[in-house]
């Protein structure tokens, strides 16, 4: 939208955002988390050579793997359609 207002009107940044209304640190954020796609990758194939285990389980395996992960990460990255 800002960027819309933006080229639509030339006008800069801060007067875009102020008549859409945003705030200008959402216009300008970027993410700094690290990729998911490994770990996503090796919790499909932990679930698809072990078809009765759940998050929880898988889990367990991860961190014995030797990866951080939190159960909750897990059911996120575990239930999400790719």
């Amino acid at each position: 939208m800002v960027d819309f207002v933006r080229t639509a009107f030339r006008v800069s940044v801060r007067r875009a955002c102020r008549a859409v209304p945003a705030p200008r640190s959402t216009y300008h954020y970027r993410s700094r988390r690290p990729e998911q796609a490994v770990l996503r990758k090796r919790i499909r194939e932990i679930a698809h050579m072990r078809v009765r285990y759940g998050y929880r389980r898988i889990c367990v395996l991860l961190r014995r793997e030797g990866w951080a992960v939190n159960a909750k990460r897990v059911y996120r990255l575990y239930t999400k359609k790719p």
